[in-house]
């Protein structure tokens, strides 16, 4: 004989919907009275739950706006030690809703950019470069081969190898975001 629904719910943290829910959907397993077995339970809801979609209750805070709340705190600090004060978290959480409200007006006025759309659309642009130089030699070697009066082919391998050895040097610059 196991604990009920409600009881192993709040030992594991979950509400009793939750666990009804995971029971429903064969997670884990009940006895045959209905009530739960904790540790088995425990072992089922483990193996059972896909964690990609179970949600990050913590969010990643960024290393600015935490270096903000230290300078923050260690600014009016004023002789206090042993930790931190209420005045100084107020004036600390005060001080990250500012800097989180600011950054959300810049993006809504459009003056930020997501880094990772800046980064994908720069490889973008570079990739389309290279095949553009890539392409070139086929596009423009039996034309110019025609007017200078040379052989097509030996045109184009030329071109070819000259616009991969350019390319090659161009592959050292190295793009900087920051």
């Amino acid at each position: 004989m196991g604990i009920s629904i409600r009881a192993y719910a709040r030992e594991r943290g979950v509400s009793d919907a939750a666990v009804r829910k995971a029971i429903k959907a064969g997670r884990i397993t009940p006895e045959p009275d209905g009530t739960i077995d904790p540790a088995r339970a425990n072992r089922e809801w483990a193996h059972n739950t896909d964690q990609a979609q179970q949600r990050s209750s913590v969010r990643a805070v960024p290393n600015e706006a935490l270096s903000t709340v230290r300078d923050t705190v260690s600014d009016n600090s004023s002789g206090i030690s042993g930790g931190t004060t209420l005045l100084q978290a107020r004036t600390a959480n005060e001080v990250l809703k500012a800097q989180t409200g600011k950054v959300r007006l810049a993006r809504l006025k459009g003056e930020l950019v997501d880094r990772a759309q800046a980064v994908a659309h720069v490889f973008k642009l570079a990739r389309a470069e290279r095949d553009a130089w890539l392409n070139w030699p086929s596009r423009v070697s039996a034309q110019m081969a025609a007017e200078l009066q040379v052989d097509p082919h030996t045109l184009h391998i030329t071109l070819e190898r000259a616009v991969r050895d350019h390319l090659t040097e161009m592959t050292e610059i190295q793009v900087r975001i920051d």
